[in-house]
């Protein structure tokens, strides 16, 4: 909305000119998306617990998280609503791809929150099953990436060369046919978003590293669409980050860096509330939908093997459940004490606090060197 006002009111008020900047974008919709979690939790908080809708704690999980059952849950909502307050008034309503990381984040926010719903109406901690969440999740990020590539949305947005970290984008790509490309686009966005689901076992340990993701891909999807202009000696002259860096360039995806930020001042609002002990949980609602969120970064920003390196922490997670229930199935044998990872941490004696502050350094490492792929190529 502020980018529709500054185009419509710039000629009569000179000052509405600084919307069109995304880096003033970005900084307003952190501080709005932050501002609005802040004021609302404590509300939220409130109404969840007088509504008795309190979080369903596993029966074998550690005995420390006994204590975490009515703790309100939920709080995705919130985050979902300030995310997308927040990119309305200050993302660019044209961009597409504004709308094509909105969309799935929207629709797998509500996957999560009837898996949520269930969860509590029935007090256990199924909610809603495996096979409809794969559904909704392969045929929502499959139909999307259908039309994207299949170039439904347009030739110049169906870009199908899958780029390698560490490596000059100039000098080398993989050409998929776009039916491939967009059924690895999908297991990579279905999957993040279960990733990030099964990281969010501890107080604030899926936040923290969701907040480092984001700012991470802002700063790839600004560096890999940004044009700069700047005046020597009365001629302008271009600056291109990603000619100069060579990775991909992809036109317009700087306009995803107003909605990285928005999810890092929502991510933040949230921790505030969310830290140890725990005031609410995000619930599969917010979990779902941040990883899709994430997901959908990585693929349009054209990152989608960088995004191991980024989200490390949560694909650690995912392959530990994966391992665990295989080699159970398969031999009887269990290779950790509980899964995902940060339960077999817990068993082994590490008090909550101390693993969710480890995996949040652990995050932050990885995310300096997915930063240092930028200049190592």
């Amino acid at each position: 909305m502020f980018l529709w006002l500054s185009d419509l009111l710039r000629d009569d008020f000179g000052g509405m000119n600084v919307f069109r900047y995304v880096t003033f974008r970005s900084i307003g919709a952190a501080a709005t998306a932050l501002i609005i979690g802040l004021l609302l939790y404590p509300w939220f908080i409130q109404r969840m617990a007088a509504r008795q809708l309190g979080q369903v704690v596993r029966d074998d999980g550690p005995d420390s998280h006994f204590s975490k059952r009515g703790t309100p849950t939920m709080g995705g909502i919130l985050m979902l609503v300030a995310l997308t307050l927040t990119v309305l008034l200050w993302g660019d309503l044209a961009s597409l791809h504004v709308w094509l990381v909105l969309v799935p984040t929207l629709v797998f926010g509500v996957l999560g929150f009837f898996d949520d719903y269930l969860k509590i109406r029935d007090r256990n901690s199924k909610g809603v099953s495996e096979k409809v969440k794969l559904l909704v999740q392969f045929g929502t990020a499959g139909g999307i990436f259908a039309a994207l590539y299949g170039g439904l949305l347009g030739p110049e947005l169906a870009d199908t060369r899958f780029y390698v970290p560490f490596v000059s984008s100039t000098k080398f790509a993989i050409e998929m046919p776009w039916w491939l490309y967009a059924s690895f686009a999908t297991v990579a966005v279905v999957g993040m978003s279960n990733a990030v689901n099964f990281t969010d076992g501890l107080d604030g340990l899926a936040i923290g590293p969701i907040i480092v993701a984001a700012g991470v891909y802002g700063i790839l999807c600004y560096l890999a669409g940004a044009s700069l202009g700047f005046q020597v000696d009365g001629t302008i002259h271009r600056f291109v980050p990603s000619d100069y860096l060579l990775i991909p360039k992809v036109a317009g995806i700087s306009e995803l860096t107003p909605v990285a930020a928005a999810v890092v001042g929502a991510g933040i609002g949230f921790l505030w509330f969310n830290t140890f002990p725990a005031q609410v949980f995000m619930g599969d609602v917010g979990a779902l939908a941040l990883g899709g969120t994430l997901g959908m970064f990585a693929v349009l920003s054209k990152n989608e093997l960088l995004t191991v390196i980024i989200g490390g922490v949560f694909i650690v997670e995912m392959l530990s459940v994966i391992v665990q229930r295989y080699t159970f199935r398969y031999t009887g044998k269990r290779v950790l004490k509980m899964a995902p990872i940060h339960h077999h941490f817990e068993k082994l004696g590490w008090p909550e606090p101390r693993v969710t502050i480890r995996f949040w350094i652990a995050s932050f490492l990885l995310a300096l060197v997915a930063l240092a792929s930028l200049k190592l190529r």
